[in-house]
């Protein structure tokens, strides 16, 4: 199983928009690309004392390393551009590829 996991850390001025967004647009969107089996949403607990806003990972599960490099091909641009024009300089993200072992 491949994870493609997404960590995001949202400004406080629009994380419950962008919370509700995720859960209803965004995550249902590569969902339907049929190239993830499952996702998962998740909310970091612990921070640095000077952190601030909320972060998230949000994990999609692969059966196969083609099928995440086809999603990086084929639809990652787009909606990728869809949060940045959303949501612009109010949101860090960075994404990893991990291999269940």
């Amino acid at each position: 199983m491949i994870i493609y996991n997404v960590t995001l850390n949202v400004d406080d001025s629009i994380h419950e928009e962008w919370l509700l967004w995720m859960q209803q647009t965004h995550v249902p969107e590569v969902m339907a690309t049929g190239l993830f089996q499952s996702s998962k949403m998740l909310r970091l607990l612990t921070r640095q004392a000077d952190e601030t806003g909320e972060t998230y990972a949000i994990q999609y599960h692969a059966k196969t390393i083609q099928d995440y490099f086809t999603y990086q091909e084929q639809y990652a641009p787009t909606l990728q551009q869809k949060t940045l024009d959303k949501y612009g300089n109010k949101l860090l993200a960075f994404r990893t590829l991990m291999e269940e072992v």
